[in-house]
């Protein structure tokens, strides 16, 4: 098996960047989710509601600078301001830090809406779900976990169900793994590339996120590919497709590297 793909996504719920190397560090891919949509009462917001935020365009610089491109707005860089806020995402309340306002009210006028864009803090601790890491483990605005990856093989297979292709961005991996077959992550409890052992903790259960066209922004109107998983990858818990996980060792993580199992 290898890494395939890698992909990192500085702001929730915008489109993610695809990579040839994704840096680490304490809270999982290095930038990965650190900025966040808002809205005036600091709960986030997500393509959930809002698919078209999957057309707002993300840019990532040589030192780390982030910009989004707005749909007749134009082009704004990210930058962290002197605010300081409380928000929420999930069952989560934490402190943030609020962006310069411009590009919030280019969003605003886009979605014609009131939003706001939050960063976290290096000196925010959000702490991963006890019930899945035992030990004090951090994560970003990311929905639960640092890492999400996804088999290709599993990725196909559902393609071949539809009749169609699916296309990756749907599901938001940070690590897409190939030369496994289809469903093998169903049974990885770990994986090792280099020096970097990723512990997969939790099958990830899926959303309406995955029916929206990454081009066009708007939900598939069958409900796609959702609707094709739910009649055979319906758990307990939700429609599975691949595993969040934890990481142990420094990066970085690069497209080509083996990966094994542990």
């Amino acid at each position: 098996m290898q890494i395939q793909s890698l992909f990192c996504y500085p702001v929730k719920s915008l489109p993610g960047i695809q990579v040839d190397r994704l840096m680490l560090d304490d809270f999982g891919p290095q930038g990965d989710r650190r900025w966040m949509i808002t809205d005036p009462l600091g709960r986030f917001i997500t393509q959930r509601t809002h698919p078209e935020l999957a057309r707002v365009a993300v840019d990532l610089d040589a030192v780390g600078a982030v910009s989004i491109d707005v749909p007749l707005q134009g082009v704004f860089t990210l930058r962290v301001g002197h605010e300081g806020r409380n928000v929420t995402i999930w069952d989560d309340w934490i402190g943030a830090t609020r962006a310069d306002p411009g590009p919030a009210e280019a969003l605003s006028r886009f979605l014609d809406t009131p939003v706001d864009l939050v960063y976290m803090p290096s000196e925010t601790f959000r702490p991963v779900d006890r019930v899945w890491v035992k030990e004090r483990r951090r994560v970003s605005f990311a929905d639960g976990f640092p890492f999400l990856v996804v088999n290709q093989a599993s990725a196909e297979e559902l393609g071949g169900r539809l009749g169609r292709p699916v296309d990756m961005r749907r599901f938001r991996p940070n690590i897409v793994v190939s030369g496994a077959k289809a469903w093998a992550e169903d049974g990885w409890s770990g994986l090792v590339t280099g020096n970097v052992r990723l512990d997969l903790v939790k099958p990830c259960s899926r959303c309406v996120m995955t029916t929206v066209d990454p081009e066009q922004g708007i939900n598939d109107p069958d409900q796609q590919p959702l609707r094709m998983l739910a009649t055979y990858r319906n758990r307990v818990s939700g429609i599975m497709f691949g595993k969040n996980g934890v990481h142990t060792g420094e990066g970085p993580l690069r497209v080509g590297d083996s990966v094994s199992l542990t």
